[in-house]
């Protein structure tokens, strides 16, 4: 069962975080869980409720970057040797690319690691609950734009298209949210896995 780490969210309806906690991995035993991968890595999901609705927040990486370039991710990186541990690295990552506060997210739990086939890491996804409205600080070195998507509209863009990575083409579950958004790899599996373990209900009102 996932543990909360922090009471700084308060504008969240009181049985959210209970209830998102209940369908999350404890962060500690899903640190343990090994995954393949040479480079273990972290992210930070981090949710928010505007207007009834749950949003996640995404980053989409700078086109001039060496990996991963111009894709949409979670905000998160590589482990430092002087992180304390991963959900450390996913809280250090988020403040660096986004200038969200580490103090300002409450972790309500971990999804299941991920691998990356074509860096060969080990992604380790972390879910927090903020406050809506943040001013994001992005870093003018790995990051073009933040982006603040409702989970509903994630859940009706699943699709399955094929992609070009490389040189090879090859199919896909992706989230297509625009002609300019599109969600696919170790990302897409983490949305999944996300989408899979809350209830729609939770996602926010039929449109």
């Amino acid at each position: 069962m996932a543990r909360s780490c922090s009471t700084s969210v308060s504008s969240a309806p009181s049985s959210l975080p209970d209830a998102l906690s209940a369908v999350l991995l404890d962060p500690a035993e899903a640190s343990a869980v090994e995954v393949h991968g040479r480079t273990k890595a972290a992210v930070l999901v981090a949710l928010y409720v505007d207007g009834g609705d749950l949003h996640a927040v995404f980053t989409r990486r700078r086109h001039d970057l060496r990996s991963h370039a111009g894709e949409i991710s979670f905000p998160g990186g590589r482990r430092d040797p002087e992180d304390e541990s991963l959900l450390h690295t996913a809280l250090r990552e988020t403040e660096e690319e986004i200038g969200l506060p580490r103090t300002a997210v409450r972790v309500l739990g971990a999804l299941p690691p991920t691998p990356t086939v074509a860096t060969n890491y080990g992604v380790y996804p972390f879910v927090g609950l903020i406050e809506p409205g943040h001013a994001w600080q992005p870093s003018a070195w790995e990051v073009d734009e933040v982006l603040e998507l409702r989970l509903r509209d994630l859940r009706a863009a699943r699709t399955r298209r094929r992609l070009l990575h490389r040189g090879i083409p090859f199919r896909s579950d992706v989230y297509d949210v625009s002609e300019q958004a599109v969600i696919w790899g170790a990302t897409a599996r983490i949305v999944g896995d996300l989408l899979g373990r809350v209830d729609p209900a939770l996602d926010g009102p039929s449109p």
